[in-house]
């Protein structure tokens, strides 16, 4: 029998699962991270707290299942991606906090950027556009803010990684300093095309590839845990960003597949095939993964606003007291009577990218109700869903012909119907909640040879329910071309 261990190093918490050959979770240890908000916009974590509780967490889960670490076959990782980590050489220590994915404090470097209109030649190189999601601006800001950083950088005593890198190099004391492709084409240091560091960007932002990790496929040798962690070591085998490792998990394996993780925003990933694509829509290009010499690259359309949508009608307005009963009451009524609800709490993401848009009420008349308010909130989200999905299937000329979901509102039952019905496709609930874990999970079997195939992986993954449209298509389109008026498109 096979054992899988996944590090699930997520932006809040960070969690240890184990699965068996037969693609099932055996346990499951989590442990929450604090993130630290030193001024406006900045979020930080700290690394150290990250690796040791990351190591904590997979101490438990062997104690838990009564296991050691010699009976562990592999382990995979995957994790929150663009944060940022910088760390001595020599005493694998980091020199400032991470500064997360969510860290906004880099925009005006990114405006910058903009201005001198160099989007365009970042994008056809890295598939990104300038926005302070991404690694790079971090890298600059840390090497001209904090202290003996630029002198420590120069003189090759400095490290850059992201989550995955950090965790390799502290897991195997320094032996590795490797990231995978998927992690570092989001970046915006990675030329996507010949998947490597690229030098002219390199030379740009005024970073050194002696400061930067060996980048390799995301299913290959990424060492060993050493052996004095956990009692004996264990061959890391993957590594995959969370969101590239979901669509691996979902099986999105074929041209046009495409999955969206419905959690407090939502990404969508849709497979689009051994070449890049570059996006009119303002869809992002990134690549999926790499395994046995043979590369896949997405599309990434993200939305700032699904879950949080559900919390800010329990928590600002009081119309619902737990996020479970926004369901009820959406079916509560046969439709939104016209009320159409524009969650652009944080700007409109894609397709759109109207970054200073407000959130807005539109429709409502005397007889609109707190339930039409909550189901045109719910109903928000399918729609943003649809932008995505439909620029893409515009930029592949390529129909969708499933979504497949995953996260905390795939459960709705309500939303997922309505998604399908605005899709006009079957939507994909999958049976198995911890799909982003599995995803790494199933590249390190498929690595070390517990599958011999990705084949082999299709009937370890079961729907928990398959939801067809049922909503006349002219219905559907005469909804959705109401909601692009109220966008002004």
């Amino acid at each position: 029998m096979a054992f899988i261990l996944s590090l699930d190093s997520g932006t809040t918490s960070v969690r240890a699962l184990l699965f068996d050959e037969q693609g099932r979770t055996l346990g499951m240890c989590q442990e929450e991270i604090h993130q630290s908000y030193p001024h406006a916009g900045w979020v930080e974590e700290d690394p150290l707290e990250i690796w040791d509780k990351q190591l904590l967490v997979c101490r438990r889960l062997l104690e838990q299942l009564s296991l050691q670490a010699s009976d562990i076959t592999c382990l995979g990782i995957t994790n929150q991606r663009e944060t940022l980590i910088a760390w001595d050489k020599h005493t694998a220590r980091p020199i400032y906090p991470a500064i997360v994915w969510q860290c906004r404090r880099t925009e005006e470097i990114c405006e910058q950027l903009k201005a001198r209109g160099l989007s365009d030649w970042l994008h056809e190189k890295t598939g990104l556009v300038p926005d302070a999601y991404f690694s790079a601006t971090k890298i600059q800001w840390l090497l001209q803010n904090v202290p003996r950083a630029r002198e420590k950088a120069e003189a090759g005593d400095l490290l850059f990684g992201t989550i995955d890198t950090w965790l390799i190099y502290q897991a195997t004391r320094g032996r590795v300093y490797a990231t995978d492709y998927s992690n570092a084409s989001r970046t915006m240091l990675l030329n996507i095309h010949t998947l490597d560091w690229d030098d002219e960007i390199l030379e740009f932002f005024g970073i050194s590839r002696v400061n930067l990790p060996a980048v390799q496929e995301s299913g290959s040798d990424f060492g060993r845990m050493d052996a004095s962690f956990l009692g004996a070591e264990i061959p890391i085998c993957a590594v995959l960003g969370d969101q590239q490792s979901a669509l691996f998990g979902q099986l999105c394996f074929e041209k046009s597949e495409a999955k969206c993780t419905y959690g407090t925003g939502a990404f969508i990933l849709s497979n689009i095939g051994e070449l890049p694509l570059f996006s009119e829509n303002g869809l992002l290009t990134t690549v999926a993964w790499g395994l046995g010499g043979e590369v896949r690259y997405a599309f990434e359309g993200s939305i700032f606003m699904a879950g949080a949508v559900i919390q800010w009608l329990r928590d600002n307005l009081g119309l619902i007291e737990h996020a479970r009963d926004s369901q009820q009451l959406a079916e509560s009524v046969p439709s939104s009577e016209g009320v159409y609800f524009v969650s652009s709490f944080q700007g409109l993401g894609a397709p759109w990218w109207e970054n200073g848009r407000r959130a807005s009420l539109h429709g409502m008349t005397r007889k609109t109700t707190a339930a039409h308010i909550v189901r045109a909130a719910l109903e928000s989200v399918a729609y943003r869903v649809k932008d995505v999905v439909g620029a893409m299937e515009r930029e592949m000329g390529l129909p969708c012909l499933s979504l497949r979901t995953d996260g905390g509102m795939s459960a709705n039952d309500f939303l997922m119907q309505f998604q399908a019905d605005l899709l006009q496709i079957p939507v994909i609930q999958t049976a198995n909640p911890e799909v982003t874990a599995l995803g790494t999970a199933f590249m390190a079997g498929l690595t070390r040879g517990v599958w011999p195939n990705q084949e082999a992986l299709k009937p370890l993954v079961a729907e928990n329910r398959r939801l067809y449209p049922i909503m006349p298509p002219e219905e559907a389109g005469k909804l959705y071309q109401g909601w692009l008026e109220v966008l002004g498109q």
